[in-house]
């Protein structure tokens, strides 16, 4: 297993009789602590916990644990091959749980993963609770490390894995911790706490059923609101990590799908209060979380549906993160990588952790790498030469790579609900830093009510978006959208 590395202090905690000492060996190290009086009625024991000294050594170490018992014997534990890294948790639904073997390169992930011993993996069972629970209902994969048998198991994630292998290898080799906890075809309110639930004025429960973000072999998801939260996400609550990501929205495409600026911020802001408040204040408070944005579906890039909305939503209505609504949020986009045999789940798999990681190694490590693509200063419309110029800032220059993908809408309030209302209009690049959109003959005359950019559920082919950064062919500009 990983514990978290200094300059944060690692957490154990484990459970046995009440009011008696427990000793903890680690590093030449003791530490005792005087467990729990009561029994905890979740789990059936006392709970003891100790909080270790800061370690910058990466091991390996070995941590015994003693306890005496009431028959005057000695019981004991002892963890091997403990390393101190980075843990990060990786949650959401099936494009967080789709399997390595499953995605593109996926055979090359599996057969080099015994290269980056380093890295450790846990999977989590897929079962939710009804209350939140110390103990995990069930594990799926213990504490393992990185082998080919270990990537190429059903509990270690494709997303999850590779954005840890990127990171690991940027950051030369530090060990990394990845908690794969993750269910296909779960809404986000499965994964909130009750509390956010109620601060976004949400008291139906939503039961997941299958549908399109199933694949075959998943199981049923029988859970409903909060019940991933108690049993998935709580138990961890105790053990420092460094952050989390997460790839999830598909199922939020058509139900509570305006309320997603709510309840994605509110998961992300009650995570961050509980693993703060549960690790005595030791985990971030604004720890860094990652998301990936929607990836696409259909086959085609006339449908609209509500996978932009989402997309739009996973930014907090800003268009781009980090930005001031939630801080410390990153994310990679993902609605140029289209597989149309994929469908919903992508197999470019690949490209989504190269962004992650990327932004990952700048907000979560403070690197100075280019992990953003072109983002929207500005739009100008001019109505005497019926164009609409069209602003970026955040690279030195943008790859304008074909004119598709924006438009306009001048028909009023109509523009917000039909989106038939809507325009293609054909860009054109005008400068290093900016695109210059022609107004249709049928807009001359009439107020442009906004624009919006990549505003499909599958927008492009594969990577041909209209804007991308001039140094890194791999970063397009997100989706956006302007009401004047």
């Amino acid at each position: 297993m990983v514990l978290q590395r200094a300059p944060q202090r690692a957490v154990v905690w484990g459970y046995g009789d009440t009011d008696v000492i427990t000793t903890l060996t680690m590093n030449n190290k003791i530490y005792k602590t005087r467990s729990e009086s009561k029994i905890n009625e979740k789990v059936g024991a006392s709970i003891w916990s100790v909080t270790l000294d800061a370690e910058s050594d990466e091991g390996p170490f070995e941590v015994v644990v003693t306890q005496p018992l009431a028959n005057g014997t000695l019981a004991s534990i002892a963890l091997k091959n403990v390393l101190y890294g980075d843990i990060w948790v990786c949650s959401g639904q099936s494009n967080m749980q789709w399997p390595v073997s499953q995605v593109f390169n996926g055979s090359t992930e599996i057969a080099n993963a015994g290269n980056y011993p380093k890295i450790r993996l846990f999977g989590v069972a897929r079962v939710g609770a009804a209350a939140p629970v110390e103990e995990i209902p069930s594990i799926g994969m213990k504490w393992s490390v990185a082998s080919s048998s270990v990537v190429g198991n059903g509990y270690a994630s494709a997303v999850c894995w590779m954005y840890g292998r990127m990171i690991h290898t940027a950051l030369n080799g530090r060990p990394i911790g990845l908690i794969n906890t993750s269910w296909g075809g779960t809404a986000i309110e499965l994964w909130m706490p009750r509390q956010a639930l109620t601060d976004c004025g949400i008291t139906k429960k939503k039961k997941a059923k299958k549908d399109i973000d199933d694949f075959e072999g998943l199981e049923k998801v029988s859970a409903t609101n909060t019940e991933l939260y108690n049993g998935m996400i709580y138990p961890f609550t105790r053990m420092v990590v460094t952050g989390a990501i997460w790839y999830q929205g598909e199922s939020n495409a058509g139900y509570n799908r305006d309320k997603y600026i709510c309840t994605f911020s509110k998961m992300i802001t009650y995570w961050r209060q509980v693993w703060n408040t549960r690790t005595n204040g030791i985990t971030n408070l604004q720890f860094p979380f990652g998301f990936v944005q929607l990836s696409t579906n259909r086959n085609s890039t006339s449908f609209v549906g509500g996978f932009p909305w989402i997309r739009w939503y996973q930014t907090f209505g800003i268009g781009y993160v980090p930005n001031n609504v939630v801080p410390n949020v990153f994310m990679a986009a993902a609605m140029d990588l289209r597989d149309d045999p994929g469908g919903i789940h992508p197999r470019t798999k690949t490209d989504v952790c190269y962004r992650l990681s990327r932004a990952g190694l700048a907000v979560a490590y403070g690197q100075q790498v280019e992990y953003q693509g072109p983002i929207v200063s500005n739009v100008v419309v001019s109505s005497a030469s019926s164009t609409i110029e069209v602003s970026y800032t955040n690279v030195t220059a943008i790859e304008f790579r074909n004119p598709n993908g924006f438009e306009i809408c001048c028909q009023g309030a109509t523009c917000a609900t039909n989106d038939n209302a809507w325009l293609l209009v054909t860009a054109s690049s005008k400068s290093s830093l900016s695109v210059s959109l022609s107004i249709p003959s049928s807009c001359a005359s009439s107020t442009i009510y906004g624009i919006r950019y990549l505003w499909r559920e599958t927008p492009c082919d594969f990577k041909q978006a209209a804007v991308y950064s001039a140094t890194d062919a791999n970063l397009p500009s997100p989706p956006y959208l302007k009401v004047f």
